[in-house]
């Protein structure tokens, strides 16, 4: 039950929750507060003090707006509604005072600061500060911490607003973060010198107000002015997470998350974050043949003639890889199925009913995880799989949801009850009681590693019964940012995998996860020099997620937009042009000329796709339970840095991958 109360902001009345804090007030009457320390999705610290306002008849001094609630405020002398100041000589004195003190022992190197012209203190000082200063003693200075490749310290900018801390320990889990001392010898630092780990630490560069934690890779390559943004979604999981990428003539320079409280927050993994370096590597960027068992460059009509004269009276087979848009996988079903082939997206084997969206997407929101009591994971590891859908797992456990977990025993930032390891532990758990469970909000989760045994349409069919059982939401958590949408637009036949074995010829659409045996003649479209591209006869060169417009369905359904950055290198082309130049070449020309038309016939053939950032309710369709086998679930995902093309040809994705390695050793006796 809401506690409305009404309040005087700056002479604007206005009616809020009691339970909102002032600035959260001064928000919704449309009125900045200059804040440091504060943030939206982390604890209350109140120790900046930058937030200060008057209330009126309160005491004779200013009250931190952070940590004041509107309900604490007390009425006029006649029952008046309280009145807050945030513009009067007493909060203006208050707010120079304090931006004063922060500025004693703050280093004025603004010009060689990598945060400058996107700095949160450089912003305030300007707009709430004074132009002098009256200390003249020696500014202290600190040894700045090592907290690993991704994040640069330059501890002696710190203000020590704790930020870094609140969200390691609060969102990402982890305790290696803290601080110590007290007065002028207060400082943040890491527990034994660690460095972080944690696949959601780079948050922390955006988090910080200051130059204190800065991007390692980025640092130093451009300038924010110099950049030009352009809102994107990410596809190194399948949870579409929302980013900008920041562009420099041709060349990416960094992701930065954007905010959408439905995905992502404002959160995004470091695999999302830094993978930016392998979209400069091993990249394909002109048409090549095989020719005596060796790859050689040719011309764009020559490989295209070559593709459509090995396409010609043979059966073909088309597999789209994990991250292929909506459209060219769309534009891949119409060309292969107009020669007679078959169209698979399953390549990792993953039983999931085409015909059934239910099935293969779930009937919960990512938003339902907040207010859940009751979470139940099944076969997989979502800090691996989804690292911010796993804070936000985190994050109900934080307000009291039990989280159990059905698989190998992994650490997934937060405690849970492990209830078996294979198949045999969901139908104990399904014999069970649920009239507890029944009442109260709860969702299951399948992930990947469950689906891909030979008994995965089983366990499919057996985690939906203990939804139904459990009256929980349903969600099938992918790893593959495609296969949703894929699935979506009928990218999938009965025969699965093994129908595209038997084929002629196979057209690989990216996909670099699999191993193509010898025999089929293999035409391959990607952005970069993987396995898919070792193994191919004909390789066409396409472009990466960040050089075409795409659509991408997230593994909750939600149809997203992702917006080109910048162009494909050399001779790479868009990947749904590709298909279509090579279709007119094979006499089955597809029928639109543009990405606009192409979207046409996509949304005429699948309406929900027109659904922009919008999740489609499914009728929930339970599939049917089936004989299940003994062994463990597996994990979709052992390698996190590691998990496709782009990624693969990171430096920096190495670089981390060889670290987490070297973290997983066994500790030696002397160690």
């Amino acid at each position: 039950m809401s506690d409305l109360r009404k309040v005087i902001i700056d002479g604007k009345e206005i009616e809020v929750d009691g339970a909102m804090t002032l600035i959260q007030a001064c928000e919704e009457a449309g009125i900045e507060v200059p804040r440091f320390c504060y943030h939206e999705r982390l604890t209350i610290a109140g120790n900046c003090r930058m937030c200060l306002v008057e209330v009126v008849g309160g005491p004779p001094k200013p009250a931190a707006s952070c940590a004041m609630q509107v309900r604490d405020l007390r009425p006029g002398p006649e029952g008046q509604p309280p009145v807050v100041k945030t513009n009067s000589p007493m909060v203006k004195k208050a707010r120079e005072g304090v931006m004063e003190f922060l500025l004693i022992n703050h280093p004025l190197d603004c010009p060689i600061c990598d945060q400058g012209g996107e700095c949160d203190l450089q912003d305030q000082a300007m707009a709430y500060g004074v132009d002098f200063s009256r200390y003249r003693e020696p500014k202290r200075a600190t040894e700045d911490l090592d907290l690993g490749p991704l994040v640069e310290t330059h501890m002696t900018r710190c203000i020590s607003c704790t930020r870094c801390v609140r969200f390691t320990t609060e969102v990402a889990g982890i305790h290696q973060m803290g601080q110590t001392g007290r007065g002028e010898d207060a400082e943040i630092t890491s527990y034994l010198g660690q460095t972080l780990d944690s696949n959601l630490q780079g948050n922390i560069i955006d988090l910080c107000p200051v130059g204190a934690l800065v991007s390692k890779p980025y640092a130093f390559t451009a300038r924010p002015w110099e950049l030009t943004k352009t809102e994107s979604i990410d596809v190194m999981d399948a949870l579409g997470s929302n980013i900008r990428v920041d562009t420099k003539g041709r060349e990416v320079m960094r992701f930065l998350p954007r905010n959408h409280d439905g995905v992502n927050e404002e959160w995004i993994s470091d695999k999302t974050r830094f993978v930016w370096d392998g979209l400069r590597r091993q990249r394909l960027d002109r048409p090549y043949i095989r020719e005596n068992g060796k790859l050689r460059p040719a011309s764009w009509p020559e490989a295209l003639s070559a593709a459509a004269a090995a396409i010609e009276g043979r059966s073909v087979a088309g597999i789209v890889g994990d991250l292929v848009s909506v459209e060219a996988a769309f534009a891949l079903k119409q060309f292969i199925e107009s020669k007679g082939g078959v169209v698979e997206c399953r390549t990792d084997g993953a039983h999931l009913p085409a015909d059934n969206r239910s099935a293969y997407v779930g009937t919960a929101t990512i938003e339902e995880l907040d207010t859940a009591k009751a979470i139940m994971i099944v076969g997989g590891n979502p800090a691996v799989e989804a690292p911010v859908l796993n804070a936000r797992i985190r994050k109900a456990w934080t307000r009291g949801a039990s989280v159990g977990l059905i698989g190998q025993a992994v650490d997934l930032t937060y405690e849970y009850n492990h209830i078996g390891t294979g198949a045999s532990a969901l139908t104990e758990l399904l014999g069970r009681d649920h009239s507890d469970v029944a009442d109260k909000p709860s969702v299951i989760i399948v992930c990947q590693a469950a689906l891909q045994r030979a008994d995965g349409a089983a366990v499919l069919g057996e985690a939906m019964a203990l939804a139904e059982a459990t009256q929980s939401s349903f969600l099938v958590l992918h790893t593959a940012a495609s296969r949703v949408g894929a699935i979506d637009v009928g990218a999938v036949n009965e025969g699965g995998m093994a129908a595209v074995s038997g084929a002629d010829v196979i057209y690989n659409l990216g996909a670099d996860e699999i191993d193509i045996e010898a025999g089929p003649f293999v035409i391959y479209q990607g952005s970069h020099g993987d396995r898919g591209a070792h193994r191919a006869d004909i390789i066409l060169p396409g472009a990466a997620y960040t050089e075409e417009p795409g659509l991408f369905v997230n593994t909750e359904g939600r149809p997203q937009l992702a917006l080109r950055a910048g162009f494909a290198p050399g001779e790479a082309k868009e990947n749904w042009a590709v298909l279509r130049a090579l279709s007119a070449e094979c006499t089955a020309q597809l029928p639109y000329d543009s990405i606009a038309q192409l979207r046409q016939v996509l949304v005429r053939d699948v309406p929900h796709l027109a659904k922009v950032d919008e999740v489609a309710e499914n009728a929930w369709q339970p599939v049917a339970r089936g004989t299940l086998s003994e062994g463990d679930f597996g994990l979709a995902i052992t390698d996190f840095y590691l998990s496709n093309p782009i990624a693969r040809a990171s430096q920096l994705m190495a670089e981390l991958s060889a670290g987490a390695k070297a973290r997983n050793r066994e500790a030696m006796a002397a160690e």
